[in-house]
């Protein structure tokens, strides 16, 4: 077989797993131990023909894959992919551009420029901040906290990059709601969680004014960094930008957004307003592949202050070719040879359009509303939160009297699990404010009525069964 048979065999199994979404079981159906026998066994000591390899894989991952692509999957904040984005990705891969450099990839470079360009102007961000395509949110994280290292401790005549932060002034960082990915960043970067000081936040989960000013008024001799919400993970929730970063900035401390999908409200006519403020931040750390609905491997980070952001980040070597007339990727992102993912983001761009992206926001918002509330509704449960934007809570109570708390949260994961288990729909779930919840996220291109109709009565009868 030849490789462009291959190929288009290939194509064919692809096209054959999207075609099937809509009757496939959104959750995996075999086990670890099955997994492991049709995938391990001994090391080959002979090839087998590539084609072999492909039917094989095909047939031996069915069972283990996770729907996260169908219009009906609404845990974590996982969006799908566009097919301009996914036939773009199939081109980065046949290209096989490394994207460190002009030098070694000259369209890719050229497409990063633009799309960091055309990220800015969607996301209302200052068109003089640098930027990055990094490979996951949590490197976002990583790449606008390097470059806060950089300039808070330049102030403080220190040079971070030569020589580490051992023996630098002690950096503090004041948090609202944080992600786990900002925590790996700080613990990657080695500034340890203890650096950390978690703010009370108000029972919307908001970080006030009058909270932030007490902290930053003590040990006003370090430098910090403040780390504000662009919509909380399970509640969608905004910091107040306009009132936050300001007061921030009167203290010199560097502010940093955590925009995973919250950001992309800016596109929206409807929801922009949640973000009023937001472009006086620093930084600002944002994922595709939620509300962009690009293939993994791409997160985006924004720095308001270029020097500090490539300072951070690059490097000369004699046997490395650098542009004059262009920009070289290496010096603003931590990764050195990596895949062209600039490609996927600019088709997923292209095929939408700023009023696409506005209207998937839009679009999915409305759908985690209905959702939100059609199973809080149910008999049995209770809608916990009402969604903002695309992120709400719902709680299933055990139906004895007597029961406890405890009792409800057992009540809440034990439908989770049976909605799991019918393969229509899947949810996730989080314990916010000390409950036991299931997530409604939504945040896939493809998510229509029918979809929302199908999981409310998935849910319906696992509540029923339980």
């Amino acid at each position: 077989m030849t490789e462009t048979s291959l190929l288009r065999r290939t194509a064919d199994h692809a096209l054959g797993y999207l075609e099937s979404l809509d009757s496939r079981a959104i959750s995996p159906t075999a086990t670890p131990a099955e997994l492991r026998a049709a995938l391990g066994g001994a090391l080959p000591e002979a090839g087998v023909s590539p084609e072999k390899v492909i039917d094989d894989l095909v047939r031996d991952v069915a069972g283990g894959l996770l729907g996260s692509a169908s219009g009906r999957f609404f845990g974590w904040v996982i969006g799908g992919t566009l097919p301009a984005a996914l036939a773009a990705d199939w081109l980065t891969s046949a290209w096989d551009q490394n994207a460190a450099l002009y030098s070694t990839g000259p369209a890719e470079a050229v497409i990063e420029e633009v799309c960091g360009k055309w990220l800015k102007e969607l996301l209302g961000l200052p068109a003089a901040a640098s930027f990055a395509l990094v490979s996951v949110f949590q490197m976002a994280h990583a790449t606008c906290l390097a470059a806060s290292f950089n300039f808070l401790l330049t102030k403080h005549d220190w040079d971070v990059e030569r020589k580490g932060l051992s023996g630098a002034p002690q950096i503090r960082v004041l948090s609202s709601q944080r992600h786990g990915s900002f925590e790996r960043a700080i613990r990657l970067l080695g500034l340890g969680c203890d650096s950390v000081t978690d703010l009370h936040v108000d029972d919307s989960g908001c970080l006030q004014a009058d909270t932030l000013s007490e902290a930053l008024v003590e040990q006003t001799d370090k430098p910090t960094i403040v780390l504000l919400q662009a919509g909380d993970i399970d509640t969608g929730v905004y910091d107040s930008f306009l009132e936050l970063i300001p007061l921030a900035h009167e203290h010199h401390a560097w502010v940093h957004v955590d925009g995973a999908f919250g950001l992309w409200a800016a596109v929206s006519p409807k929801y922009r307003h949640l973000l009023e403020g937001v472009e006086q931040a620093d930084s600002w750390a944002i994922d595709g592949h939620k509300w962009l609905n690009v293939p993994y491997d791409c997160g985006y980070a924004f720095v308001a202050h270029p020097e500090p952001h490539r300072n951070s980040m690059s490097h000369r070597a004699s046997y490395l070719t650098h542009a004059d007339e262009a920009r070289d990727q290496m010096d603003w992102n931590p990764e050195w040879s990596r895949r062209g993912r600039g490609f996927a983001t600019y088709a997923a761009i292209r095929q939408l359009g700023r009023n696409g992206i506005a209207e998937i926001v839009d679009r999915t918002c409305r759908h985690a509303l209905a959702l939100a509330t059609r199973l809080g509704a149910l008999e049995g449960a209770e809608l916990v939160w009402e969604p903002q934007i695309n992120q709400g809570l719902v709680r299933f109570l055990d139906p004895n009297p007597n029961a406890t708390d405890a009792d409800h949260d057992q009540c809440t994961n034990n439908v989770i699990a049976a909605t799991l288990k019918k393969g229509e729909a899947l949810f996730s779930g989080t314990t916010w404010r000390g409950k036991r919840c299931m997530r409604v996220s939504v945040c896939n291109w493809k998510t229509n009525d029918n979809d929302v109709d199908r999981a409310v009565e998935s849910v319906r009868t696992a509540l029923a069964e339980d």
